[in-house]
Parts: C-alpha cells; structure tokens; sequence
C-alpha cells in the first residue's frame, strides 16, 4: 500500500492553487499532495493516534462491516461510523455498501505530510 501525500495550507492559499490550476498557470506534479487539510490541528484530528491506530487494525484485520470492526476493537459501531465517515470525507477510507453492510477499505496506513 502506498503512502498518501497529504498537504497542509490556508483555505485561501488553497483557492489560489486551484485558480492557478483551473487558469493552466499551475501544473499539478505526479507526487503533489491530492488530500489538503486547512490546518495542522484539523489534520491531526482525523490523523490522530487512536484514528492511525484503527487504521492499521481495518488494514490487517479486513472487516466485512463496521458492526464486525466493532467487535474486533470494543468500539460502539455508531462512533466507528462517525470517524470512519470524516476519513472517508479525505479519501483515507472507503465505505463499501455490500448488500445491507457498510465495509470500511483502508487506502493507506503511511502518509507523507507537505506544509509548503
């Protein structure tokens, strides 16, 4: 599994990089940061111990729902919604609907941070 590049800038540096995008003055590189968070405080809450830690666990242990993840970490499956869902918001994790299940798919357990 590859890292995911994150990147961290103001919201309004960040509109300006995607107006120069947008406008052809700015040329995105194959290894620039696709997810951006606003803050170093927002991006260690959803980057937070506890969430890596789950991470890991969803990565290793391939639950088939979130009720299944629930037994495996002693966690209510409502709270392991709410946080897989604000992941999910970034594109750290995938919520796969399969039949009347919710299937959490880690897409990264490594990240690289970029604070230009």
């Amino acid at each position: 599994m590859k890292p995911i590049v994150i990147g961290v800038m103001s919201p309004e540096r960040i509109r300006e990089r995607i107006a120069a995008i947008v406008r052809g003055a700015v040329k995105l590189e194959p290894n620039e940061p696709k997810i951006w968070f606003a803050s170093m405080q927002s991006l260690a809450e959803v980057l937070s111990d506890d969430n890596r830690a789950l991470l890991r666990i969803i990565s290793e242990s391939q639950p088939c729902s979130i009720s299944a993840l629930a037994e495996t970490t002693g966690q209510e499956p409502a709270e392991l919604a709410r946080i897989l869902r604000g992941m999910s918001k970034y594109g750290i994790v995938e919520l796969k609907r399969e039949r009347n299940r919710i299937r959490p798919v880690v897409k990264a357990v490594e990240f690289h941070i970029v604070a230009p």
